[in-house]
């Protein structure tokens, strides 16, 4: 069983990678993104073919870089399994746009991640995305 520093410290470092992705995924820095996989990591969204692997990701990615003011956000991310090397997020997020009205709600969905990590750094297995009606 893991400690309490060690559950805090995975769960920080989950956190982490999650906003990281968030942020650079909004600016459209496609290359961040990527490296926040890992080289077989798998991305599946509602209605596509599983993603897998940097070039998959990468193309994908700078196909939805933003034209738009944008911000995915992220919360209630709760770590729901984890080892000192892998652990697994549940995460709420709303998708918003900014047109000429103003921001607007566009997506409301959820992710589930499992993250690995390798060499000191937590990077993305797998994410599967659900969207809400």
């Amino acid at each position: 069983m893991m400690s309490e520093s060690t559950q805090a410290w995975v769960a920080a470092g989950v956190r982490a990678v999650i906003g990281a992705h968030t942020q650079a995924q909004d600016a459209g820095r496609t290359d961040e993104i990527v490296a926040l996989y890992t080289p077989d990591g798998v991305l599946e969204l509602p209605g596509t073919d599983p993603l897998q692997g940097h070039d998959a990701l990468r193309e994908a990615f700078k196909g939805w870089a933003p034209e738009l003011p944008q911000l995915h956000l992220v919360t209630n991310t709760v770590v729901t399994s984890s080892t000192d090397d892998e652990a697994k997020a549940s995460s709420d997020v709303v998708f918003l746009q900014r047109g000429e009205s103003g921001w607007a709600v566009q997506v409301v969905g959820h992710y589930e991640d499992t993250l690995r990590r390798i060499d000191g750094t937590w990077l993305f297995g797998h994410r599967k995305t659900t969207y809400q009606i």
